[in-house]
């Protein structure tokens, strides 16, 4: 296949974002993704109680999960406008359960020489063809997960916790790679250094009841974004779409 000049243009921003926020237990994921514009969940586990949103029912296996897809896909245009996967952590439990039935064993753990987890990424890539699609024709992905605090053993520094999605590292990676914005949301925590006596100090930390969403990732926490984004804002939708409205209209 030949070029020329004449195939140049200029690259902007043509699909809705893909967005992933990880976050602390109790922090509002659910009710976020809820906020997004004509949201429909899909449920891989039982968390939306309390929460006013449209959804199928939990789906209890991975297969439920891409029939639910494939439904928002051919019949869902001009109703939703946003899929949102309640957790992708949760589905990948039920992709760990899909590749153990294809080998005829009880767990992933079961495969030798951990070939489970290669395999677990072929589904993946399967999930992320899906959204591909989705977001071809309109829709915005957001993907809510859970948070850990793992140890993560640094090449330049000594080895430091910090907050990582509750994936294993293979679609860790995946994922964070996949996504235009990876948020970490939290409580907002100040610290206060109070006299102990003796001459010495102690700092306590101190709630303020404010929840933040992180966009630029810290040794604490695993975060991205592709639109330079301010490093942390409210979290709401409210303000990660003003925040994302000026990069799309200087796109």
């Amino acid at each position: 296949m030949s070029f020329s000049l004449a195939d140049i243009s200029p690259t902007h921003r043509q699909a809705p974002p893909r967005i992933l926020v990880h976050g602390v237990p109790g922090i509002g994921k659910s009710t976020f993704g809820a906020s997004l514009p004509a949201p429909i969940f899909i449920q891989c586990e039982d968390g939306l109680d309390g929460v006013n949103a449209q959804a199928f029912p939990l789906a209890t296996s991975f297969d439920d999960v891409l029939s639910q897809l494939r439904v928002v896909f051919e019949e869902g245009k001009g109703t939703y406008q946003t899929v949102v996967i309640d957790t992708i952590d949760a589905l990948e439990r039920l992709i760990w359960a899909k590749v153990a039935e294809d080998n005829k064993v009880d767990s992933i753990e079961g495969i030798p020489y951990g070939k489970g987890y290669i395999f677990a990424a072929n589904y993946w890539e399967k999930v992320l063809q899906v959204f591909n699609f989705l977001r071809q024709n309109g829709f915005t992905i957001c993907l809510l997960c859970h948070t850990n605090v793992k140890r993560f053993q640094s090449p330049t520094t000594d080895a430091y916790d910090r907050y990582e999605l509750s994936l294993h590292k293979g679609a860790n990676a995946l994922l964070v790679e996949w996504c235009d914005v990876v948020g970490f949301a939290n409580w907002q925590v100040m610290t206060k250094s109070e006299d102990a006596g003796f001459n010495k100090k102690v700092s306590k930390g101190i709630g303020t009841g404010n929840r933040k969403l992180h966009l630029v990732e810290r040794p604490a926490w695993i975060a991205k974004n592709r639109y330079s984004l301010p490093d942390e804002i409210n979290f709401s939708w409210a303000d990660l779409s003003s925040a994302l409205n000026p990069q799309a209209q200087e796109a």
